[in-house]
């Protein structure tokens, strides 16, 4: 069981940078792969991009690869998504999630079903 809370979206013109935040309560943290979705008005949830349990993968939705970057910090319980050169098509609530895992994995999860744990979100709008 863990609680997530997502910080740092905003308003920002394109072009410009965000980075957000997920803070997870728990003291098994490293157990859980990590992910980011969006979901932007009248569209379906998607997937923006995700962390394995271990940090080891990375992986990214082609839209925002090369601008956005996931990252984690255990002993913060802690997970990133800085987000550079930001586009009016990101505008959306950024949900983070995360799934419990017990054995050691690389993997990476990329649809919202394989989660167990959802944030409230953080709104994200990015000006033309």
């Amino acid at each position: 069981q863990v609680q997530l809370v997502e910080s740092g979206g905003g308003l920002v013109q394109a072009g410009g940078s965000l980075r957000l935040s997920c803070a997870a309560s728990g003291r098994t943290f490293s157990d859980y792969a990590m992910g980011w979705f969006r979901q932007a008005p009248g569209k379906e949830r998607e997937f923006v991009a995700g962390i394995s349990r271990g940090g080891r993968s990375t992986y990214y939705a082609d839209s925002v690869k090369g601008r956005f970057t996931i990252s984690r910090d255990n002993a913060k319980n802690t997970v990133y998504l800085q987000m550079n050169s930001l586009k009016p098509e990101d505008t959306a609530v950024y949900y983070c999630a995360t799934r419990r895992l017990y054995y050691s994995s690389s993997r990476v999860f990329v649809t919202p079903g394989e989660y167990d744990y959802w944030g409230q979100g953080t709104q994200v709008t990015v000006s033309s």
